[in-house]
């Protein structure tokens, strides 16, 4: 698949991802009630899922037969991107005093490319 294809298809993805994350999100905090760090963690697990399906298929077409250590890796990716994405908030925020909405806005592109680069470089290589 060409680059470009592969980059739409990703920012595509990745907006549906997050749409995902939201709904589960309002599912089980507000009509389940359940707590909403819990929530939260649901929202995060579900949508990293969709995220990993939708990556595997259609973003990186992957004939991996390994799906355990792809979906490992893209969990540990994940997981590592949200560290990275909590400390540059922290340095931006409470270090350098830039305003926390501007330093999530520059975090999330961060985060984006950061994700992008560990998905083709280790998860679907």
């Amino acid at each position: 698949m060409d680059l470009k294809k592969e980059l739409i298809l990703y920012v595509v993805f990745g907006v549906l991802t997050t749409v995902v994350n939201i709904i589960a999100y309002v599912v089980f905090a507000k009509f389940l009630n359940v707590d909403y760090i819990i929530s939260n963690i649901i929202a995060w697990f579900l949508s990293v899922l969709f995220a990993y399906i939708t990556n595997r298929i259609w973003v990186f077409e992957s004939k991996s037969d390994n799906i355990l250590r792809e979906i490992s890796l893209f969990f540990g990716g994940r997981l590592f991107s949200g560290v990275v994405d909590t400390s540059l908030l922290y340095l931006m925020v409470d270090i350098l005093l830039i305003g926390d909405f501007v330093s999530k806005v520059v975090t999330q592109i961060i985060v984006v490319v950061l994700n992008y680069v560990i998905s083709k470089l280790v998860v679907f290589k």
